[in-house]
């Protein structure tokens, strides 16, 4: 019966998608469209193969025909439309058009403080640019960082550019969007460290770095709110070389969470 199915997917003559279907994927574009539908597009074979292996819910898979038979294998009775090249260019968001798309559940987000308060974790305030935060959630993922805490006025996690700079790693980092204030009031009171970037915070790499605690990064053209500054437990800095030396204003926030992580990281492993 299996092989059966197979073949029908292989042989299935290409499927002309309705107006309608073109106009939902293409209105998810838009996050009040995403709010509305609780859906996502992911596109590509890497990152919708991954999302079929995931916990995330797959409502339909949109492919050309040498993929059908790979997606039925991977989660047998999924929806999938056979589509031509020519089709998938009409809903992809992409310069270049991929060999499969999907449309997914938007999952429900849920702070477990347990986690939160044993481990490190990353808060960002206002990160507005949507490459900025892909890059951020994919290196969460390289460093262990299952959390991730939005700032209501960041970057929407599903808009398509985001989902396609994070590389599939969203699928593995849980990224929440929450109130600051009671966010870090509720951590402050857990007595959970809460670090902030500063041009006058302690040295990075002279400073004692907990196992545990909240990265605090700012927006690309304000840093840190005065909002969040005031949970702010432990100011630190990432110095430039050499000492003294005029050099670049200021570091892109996704690179000097990279070094902050980093920076954290190797202290673990020093330790170990």
């Amino acid at each position: 019966m299996c092989l059966f199915a197979n073949l029908l997917i292989l042989f299935r003559p290409y499927l002309v998608l309705s107006k309608n279907k073109i106009k939902l994927i293409r209105s998810l574009d838009m996050k009040k469209n995403r709010l509305a539908t609780g859906l996502f597009v992911a596109e590509g074979e890497k990152l919708v193969l991954d999302l079929l292996q995931s916990e995330f819910i797959i409502s339909e898979v949109f492919c050309l025909n040498e993929l059908g038979q790979k997606v039925s294998a991977i989660k047998p009775g999924i929806t999938v439309e056979i589509i031509s090249k020519e089709e998938l260019s009409r809903i992809s968001f992409l310069k270049t058009t991929p060999e499969i798309i999907a449309l997914c559940r938007i999952p429900e987000s849920e702070i477990n403080w347990d986690e939160l308060t044993d481990n490190l974790s990353i808060f960002l305030d206002e990160i507005q640019d949507p490459g900025n935060l892909g890059t951020i959630v994919r290196l969460a993922d390289w460093f262990g960082i299952a959390n991730i805490i939005c700032s209501p006025g960041c970057a929407d996690l599903f808009n398509p550019k985001v989902i396609q700079s994070t590389m599939g790693a969203f699928a593995r980092v849980k990224v929440h969007y929450v109130a600051l204030a009671p966010f870090l009031e509720k951590a402050k009171k857990l007595n959970i460290p809460i670090y902030g970037t500063y041009m006058e915070g302690e040295n990075l790499y002279e400073s004692e770095l907990s196992t545990n605690g909240i990265i605090v990064m700012g927006n690309e053209g304000n840093g840190i709110s005065d909002h969040a500054a005031s949970y702010i437990s432990r100011k630190i800095n990432i110095p430039s070389f050499p000492p003294g030396e005029v050099t670049s204003e200021s570091l892109n926030v996704a690179i000097a969470t990279s070094i902050i992580c980093s920076e954290f990281r190797r202290r673990v492993i020093c330790k170990d």
